[in-house]
């Protein structure tokens, strides 16, 4: 089985590996990495971040209803993503976007 690494730069939170095509919700808590988590469906944007593929990987894009909640909680950010929708593909390097 394939791993990837999360990166969280900027904090004190050390790397995590999770497995290929892992749910960040299940696996991310406020022990091993910054993110909070609200509904875990896409609606509330607690967890909005801003991610980039690593080693030239690519993660897959956003479906419709992400795209509907990114155009409200991050209007023009082409790195901002959902965490709790992200399926884990490639390794990635993570930032919270604080609200504003």
């Amino acid at each position: 089985m394939s791993t990837h690494r999360i990166e969280f730069p900027g904090t004190a939170f050390a790397p995590v590996e999770l497995a290929d095509l892992a749910s960040l919700p299940v696996h991310l808590t406020v022990l091993n990495s910054p993110l909070l988590f609200g509904c875990r469906s896409g609606l509330c944007g607690t967890c909005l971040i801003e991610v980039e593929a690593l080693s030239g990987g690519e993660l897959e894009a956003p479906d419709a209803a992400e795209r509907d909640a990114l155009e409200i909680y991050a209007p023009g950010n082409p790195h901002a993503r959902l965490a709790c929708q992200l399926v884990l593909t490639t390794d990635v390097r993570i930032r919270k976007i604080e609200s504003a």
